[in-house]
């Protein structure tokens, strides 16, 4: 266990989450208590000798209030509801429409019903994200939304959420397109079965309200720097704000993390090649990533140069976890599953491709990340209903009973032994084999399905760069064991794969994981871009289509995104070779 790991305490992240949850609870972003949520930040690091800012900026937020929900057919029933953040207010009459059950939200679940006039029930369990079921309701012709928590059968808490697509603030065009369109509400899972179970029985009519006020407001995102010994520094963040309430996992808990872990890293300061950069982001919860989003877009030169990671902090320590699940980019999985083995040892654990959830809005600047929390079973999961963050997630009742500090302790040392690989490391722990493999067995899945635009040669684009990567890895492997044997001290060849990696995630990262690429953000919950090369999601629909218009148009799209896929794997496999020309 290195030193980092030994030295951080969850003792010292509870005492931040006591005095966040006590002293400034509900910070919801452009209120009072969001700006002293920065500002505790900010103190906090300053406090350890840490340089650290409050930056303000204008942000499209939302202040719901609670909704009204009366089932008027067959029986009259009132059930309690909140306002979801973002939603389109009613007027003082509310609107009054038949409801009907869509499940998940998807597209899938409307097959089979009209939903045009009508107000939608779905459940927050299951994607798509809320974000996402309005917008694709929306689509639908519905009126209005209703969506009923998760957790177990029994759950009586009502949750709050947001329903903006559009990432972070919105740009012109964004907000034509982007924005919510309907009145959304959130219910308890006791109260949405007794509905789901009304309109199994018959037709049912509801009156809905949505009490809300979306507009603009000045918020504030907290940025400290600790200094290594080169410019490129590693990015550790989470979002500040939070709905009503303590909200003590989320995410005062990821708060007081990155605050202890930035008093640790700082004692070791002299010992960094790499920094770290420390974000505490705002308008998470009723901005959609306003904060992250703002920042990438606000230091673009400097984070395109010198980042070389990012690591999100978001909910930790929950009671109840017995499993390990890790979100990232495949190029880090290696490294940051031999750090969980040594920490971990045998509990059973997970992973998953890194996907545009939370604060994640570094993958169009093409900086890979990773993100790794507790679990739960698959069995308790199946009884709440996939409630992965636990049933009082986005309510009330998410207070400081909600933490195990003994598993507060375990992510601690996880985090702690993941940033130290990052910072410390001569030659980054990345490896490109993996992410090759991600885009041949993407591109061999769809290439008869895209022959017509000619996906083969993308194909063969993707296999080429698997043998340079190949390569690659074993050179930066030989090197590895020669700094690490004292046998070689020149920084030049360490140098030389720093850079090549940064500049192969630069340029993989977006594709990979983006439908708009580089230089925009894609909304929350957006369908395609949960899959691999997001770009190419709609090869399957391309495919079931009759010669015409439609089919025309899409295979111009899709060409024009396989050229832009081959030709950075062209690009990415001659960086390789000119790498190792170098070393």
């Amino acid at each position: 266990m290195t030193d980092v790991q030994a030295e951080v305490s969850a003792a010292k992240v509870r005492e931040h989450i006591e005095h966040i949850t006590t002293q400034i609870p509900s910070r919801l972003a452009g209120s009072v208590n969001a700006r002293r949520m920065a500002e505790y930040s900010r103190d906090a690091l300053l406090a350890e000798g840490i340089v650290a800012q409050v930056t303000e900026m204008p942000g499209l937020v939302s202040f719901p209030d609670k909704g009204e929900l009366l089932v008027q057919w067959p029986r009259e029933v009132a059930i309690e509801a909140n306002t979801l953040g973002h939603s389109v207010p009613t007027l003082a009459d509310g609107i009054s429409a038949e409801v009907i059950d869509v499940r998940s939200g998807d597209f899938a679940a409307y097959e089979g019903q009209d939903a045009t006039g009508k107000i939608t029930l779905s459940e927050l369990s299951y994607h798509p994200a809320r974000h996402e079921k309005q917008r694709i309701a929306g689509i639908m012709g519905s009126v209005g939304c209703i969506m009923m928590n998760w957790g177990h059968d029994t759950n009586t808490a009502v949750p709050f959420g947001s329903v903006k697509p559009a990432w972070g603030n919105p740009t012109p065009e964004q907000f034509r397109t982007e924005m919510p369109t309907l009145p959304c509400v959130g219910i308890a899972r006791t109260a949405g079965l007794q509905l789901r179970e009304m309109i199994q029985a018959g037709p049912v009519r509801v009156r809905m309200r949505a009490n809300v006020e979306n507009g603009w407001k000045p918020v504030q995102i907290t940025t400290g720097e600790i200094k290594g010994q080169t410019d490129d520094f590693v990015v550790v963040g989470g979002h500040q704000d939070s709905w009503p309430g303590p909200q003590a996992t989320d995410n005062a808990a990821g708060n007081a993390c990155i605050m202890e872990l930035a008093r640790v890293f700082n004692q070791h300061r002299d010992k960094l090649r790499r920094g770290l950069v420390l974000g505490f982001w705002t308008a998470h919860e009723t901005g959609t990533m306003i904060g992250s989003s703002a920042f990438v877009d606000r230091n673009w030169d400097r984070l395109r140069e010198h980042a070389v990671a990012y690591l999100q902090i978001d909910q930790p320590g929950c009671i109840g976890w017995t499993r390990w699940s890790t979100g990232s980019n495949v190029e880090l999985k290696r490294f940051h599953q031999d750090v969980e083995g040594k920490v971990l040892g045998n509990r059973p654990r997970n992973w998953r491709r890194a996907v545009k959830t939370g604060d994640s809005s570094f993958f169009g600047l093409g900086v890979p990340m990773l993100a790794g929390n507790g679990a739960y079973t698959d069995e308790e999961l199946k009884h709440t209903a996939m409630a992965t963050l636990g049933w009082w997630h986005h309510s009330i009742e998410n207070t400081i009973d909600k933490l195990d500090w003994a598993e507060m302790q375990t992510s601690l040392q996880v985090y702690a032994g993941w940033l130290w690989e990052l910072c410390t490391a001569p030659i980054l722990p990345y490896e490109f084999v993996s992410v090759a493999d991600q885009f041949i067995e993407r591109l061999g899945g769809l290439a008869q399905q895209g022959e017509s635009i000619g996906l083969a040669g993308a194909l063969a684009r993707a296999e080429a760069f698997k043998l340079a990567a190949q390569r690659l890895d074993a050179s930066a492997n030989a090197w590895r064991a020669k700094y690490a044997d004292g046998s070689v001290t020149d920084d030049a060849p360490a140098a030389a794969f720093n850079a090549a990696f940064k500049k192969l995630s630069r340029t993989l990262v977006p594709l990979a994981s983006t439908a708009k690429g580089t230089y925009s953000h894609d909304p929350y919950g957006y369908g395609p871009q949960g899959t691999m090369i997001p770009a190419l999601f709609e090869v399957p629909k391309l495919a079931k289509l009759e010669q015409g218009e439609q089919r025309w148009m899409l295979e111009v799209q899709l060409i024009r995104e396989r050229n832009r896929i081959a030709d950075a794997l062209g690009d990415c496999s001659a960086l390789v070779e000119a790498t190792l020309a170098k070393v």
